[in-house]
């Protein structure tokens, strides 16, 4: 039987006097026309998981679909699109404007693979010196461009699975998978970043000593939308005050935990994504 891991007290208890800006404002820059869903799970999860307030930057088209849809705790920032509904380089003024306000990003989750958008992540990633978390679509935006890897100011959380690390980094996915420890833990020290290399056992390290193995989480967990409730816990462990590899660290526990439990009750074929984060809170409340 799997020991729980202790979760930090930050964590667990609140002083009395705590207001929401104590857990910290996360930014989540996600969705598309085709994909509203994964900002949607992305940002609850973050609630779920602590995060004081959570604000998403999502194309104009969608808001309304967004707001509809999506828990009421969760604010939006519309932004300019292109015609085919994905986020476009001409709202990085407002999302640069907007970056002054908040304390923890994430930034990836369905944005899709415009050109504008690449442009705009790129952008965006020149410009933030705070914690900041790259999944998905922010990663296949960074391939040709590794430099801005190389020379960011703040600190990153990179979440491939093994197919977008190989083509994040030019090496083949048979490599990958046949050294996922030793290739996350060099390019996590090369680009001085953390890495949390999803997958069964997914692996967080900072590729300078520090390297975790989970043993949570079930093959249920191969779902739409899985990866981006994992970022958004990362992000509000993040917002919460914790460092970029405990926060990576304890989020890739929790999130696994959580579908543990889900399938237990949904069984692993029938598990989603939203069934993750319904049972994030009893994860948290296991570690206590």
């Amino acid at each position: 039987m799997l020991k729980l891991m202790r979760l930090p007290a930050r964590l667990l208890r609140r002083k009395a006097d705590s207001h929401k800006g104590d857990y910290g404002h996360l930014f989540i820059i996600a969705g598309s026309s085709r994909f509203s869903g994964a900002a949607i799970l992305c940002a609850e999860a973050a609630l779920r998981a602590g995060a004081g307030l959570v604000t998403l930057g999502i194309p104009d088209s969608i808001n309304l679909a967004v707001i509809n849809n999506k828990p009421k705790e969760i604010m939006t920032l519309p932004l300019k699109q292109t015609k085919d509904g994905f986020l476009s380089q001409a709202g990085f003024t407002k999302i640069k404007s907007f970056l002054k306000k908040i304390d923890v990003l994430i930034i990836g989750p369905g944005l899709g693979s415009s050109k504008s958008t690449f442009v705009l992540i790129k952008e965006i990633i020149k410009a933030i010196d705070i914690p900041a978390v790259l999944d998905a679509d922010a990663l296949n935006a960074l391939k040709d461009n590794l430099k801005l890897l190389k020379n960011h100011k703040g600190e990153f959380i990179l979440t491939p699975h093994e197919k977008e690390l190989s083509r994040l980094f030019g090496l083949s996915l048979e490599l990958v998978k046949k050294n996922r420890k030793l290739v996350a833990k060099k390019y996590s020290k090369y680009y001085n970043s953390i890495i949390v290399l999803k997958g069964h056992n997914s692996i967080v390290t900072n590729g300078i000593g520090k390297t975790y193995i989970n043993k949570t989480g079930n093959p249920g967990m191969a779902t739409a939308g899985s990866g981006d409730v994992l970022s958004g816990i990362i992000g509000a462990f993040l917002a919460q005050g914790l460092e970029s590899f405990e926060a990576a660290k304890f989020a890739t526990y929790i999130h696994g935990l959580a579908g543990d439990i889900a399938a237990k009750d949904k069984t692993q074929i029938g598990l989603i994504a939203s069934d993750i984060i319904n049972r994030i809170p009893n994860a948290l409340k296991k570690c206590s």
